[in-house]
């Protein structure tokens, strides 16, 4: 069994960057990173853990899908809902991976939220 401390820890390190602009906040409970001001569902990422896997909910994946573009098949099967990612182990290749998905994800998050803020 993986260990799941690690594969929490690797996901939030991976998040660790959007750390910068973004606000901690937590939806359903749940830790999440959003921008700052923005409604609770409006989140970039949040993280749960399970007792076999560790979930990354990435709503924004719904608005800007071309995000997984380039993906391979192993990171697109994570994908067990509509935002969710869920990961009962984390390797490097799959944690690079995902370390990509994030940087193409936040541009156009990024892009929504710059741009009504300068509104």
């Amino acid at each position: 069994m993986a260990d799941l401390d690690a594969v929490e820890a690797r996901i939030w390190a991976l998040l660790a960057p959007y750390r910068d602009e973004l606000e901690d906040a937590t939806i359903y409970g749940m830790p999440s990173l959003r921008w700052p001001g923005s409604g609770s569902h409006d989140y970039f990422a949040a993280v749960k853990r399970s007792a076999h896997k560790v979930s990354l909910y990435a709503i924004a994946v719904d608005t800007w899908p071309e995000a997984l573009e380039g993906s391979s098949e192993e990171l697109r099967s994570r994908r067990t809902g509509k935002a969710t990612f869920s990961f009962p182990s984390l390797d490097e290749e799959l944690a690079s991976e995902l370390e990509l998905f994030l940087r193409r994800l936040y541009q156009p998050y990024r892009e929504h939220h710059a741009s009504r803020t300068r509104s």
